[in-house]
Formats: structure tokens, C-alpha cells, sequence
């Protein structure tokens, strides 16, 4: 099956070198190197048009919800295959090693900082507090203690511009910035400078807190580092809303 690249307008030169070599191993292998082709375009309408187009069996699309909801509804009979936004969460019951799994955590919301479809957005924690061996932690103090573990792990500029990376988009810089809007701020974002790459955008993550109620701030995605330690009334309620927000 013949294969079309459409590479992002921000990503055009790894996906033409990826290309180009897969067509050097078909044409030493005696094949037709047009078997894999690079479509190029800053057009929407002409992406659209290629997914619309007869000869196209089936579509791999990794991106926004916007376009992936756009093909599911314009382009049936086709083979899709989509990997669109969401919102991943943590339940937090119990912990028989409370230091170990805010380092966990941490790391978890610092890697790449946040810029990948896998990372953790909101904790789901009880309103009366999890257990652990010392006894119960209460909503506020894990939410607390989760910012000070964050902070202590990114402390090092080190570790933490290795950790963090840079960031990508604008959009997520201006998203980051006003993140202070969808709850009450535990740990702020903090600017690091990067001693090799000075120009770099290098960001620590921002930790907020709220109420399980305030859907709107929670619940949607906000690509970037930012995360939510949403108190919820129980952990039944907490798997309940785990389950709403995965589907």
C-alpha cells in the first residue's frame, strides 16, 4: 500500500528526511520509491481534499480534536485511525509510601513539561484526605506537598532544563501564562534559563487546585504544563469522574 506523509507546517524537515530515506531503501530494494510520497501544504483545504479523496483507504492522524472530529465526520467508509486530546488523570486513595509517589509525581508533571499526550493533567484526590501509614493526609496538604516535591526536584537548573525541555508554542506560553484563571494557584510557573540555548522558553510546571464541580477549568484539556489537584467528595466519586473524563 502506498503510503502519503503530511507533515505539520512546524515539522516539514524531519518528516522529509524520514521520507526521503524510506524511499533510498525501496529503491535499493528494487521497488517503486513513489510507495512513499511527502505532501507539503500550509492549506487546510488541501489537507482536507487529500483525506476526501477516493484512492485514500486509510487515515493515521495524530493531533487536535478539531480536525480529528473533522475526518470521523467527513470521511466515512475510511479506515481512521486517531489519536486526538484528552485528559489524563491519577486517583489518589492511598499510598503506602507518600514521599515516594510525590517524587513520582513530580517527575510526572515535569517531563517534557507537559508537552505530551500522556501526561498527567488532573489528580484526583478525596476532600477528606488519602491514607498512608502515618495517617491521613488532608486535601490541602497533599496538594501542598505536591508543589513543594515539584519544586524541590527542579530545583537544580540541571536537572530541570534536561527534564523540562523547552516549549514548543506560543499558544502554550500564553496558555501557561493565565492558567491562574481555572483555580487557585499552589505552585507558580517559573521561567529557567537554559545555559546552552539562551533564547530557549523553559518553563516549570504550574500546580493548581479546585473544586470537582468546576468542570469547565478541569476537565478540558490544557495542553502545557499545568495540573490540577481537583478535590473530589470520595473516591468512589473520584472513578466515577475518572471514568467520564477517559470516555
Amino acid at each position: 500500500n502506498a503510503v502519503i506523509v503530511k507533515p505539520h507546517p512546524n515539522a516539514i524537515l524531519p518528516a522529509a528526511i524520514s521520507v526521503r530515506i524510506a524511499r533510498e531503501v525501496l529503491a535499493e530494494s528494487g521497488l517503486d520509491a513513489n510507495l512513499v510520497t511527502l505532501f507539503v501544504t500550509d492549506v487546510p483545504a488541501d489537507t482536507q481534499a487529500l483525506a476526501k479523496h477516493p484512492a485514500v483507504a486509510s487515515i493515521d492522524f495524530t493531533g487536535g480534536n478539531a480536525f480529528g472530529e473533522w475526518l470521523y465526520q467527513n470521511c466515512r467508509g475510511k479506515q481512521i485511525y486517531a489519536e486526538l486530546a484528552g485528559v489524563n488523570n491519577i486517583v489518589i486513595d492511598s499510598t503506602d509510601n507518600y514521599k515516594g509517589m510525590l517524587r513520582n509525581l513530580a517527575f510526572t508533571l515535569s517531563l517534557y513539561a507537559g508537552q505530551m499526550c500522556t501526561t498527567t493533567q488532573a489528580i484526583l484526590v478525596p476532600a477528606g484526605g488519602i491514607d498512608t501509614p502515618d495517617g491521613k493526609v488532608p486535601f490541602d496538604q497533599v496538594a501542598a506537598d505536591l508543589g513543594a516535591a515539584v519544586d524541590k526536584f527542579l530545583s537544580d537548573p540541571a536537572v530541570a532544563t534536561a527534564v523540562l525541555g523547552a516549549i514548543q508554542s506560543p499558544d502554550t506560553l500564553a496558555r501557561l501564562a493565565s492558567a491562574n484563571q481555572w483555580g487557585e494557584v499552589v505552585l507558580a510557573s517559573k521561567k529557567i534559563d537554559h545555559p546552552d540555548f539562551p533564547q530557549a522558553e523553559v518553563r516549570s510546571p504550574v500546580l493548581l487546585k479546585c473544586d470537582a464541580s468546576n468542570e469547565a477549568a478541569w476537565m478540558e484539556e490544557r495542553f502545557g504544563p499545568i495540573a490540577f489537584v481537583v478535590k473530589v467528595a470520595d473516591t468512589a466519586a473520584a472513578i466515577a469522574l475518572s471514568e467520564r473524563v477517559v470516555n
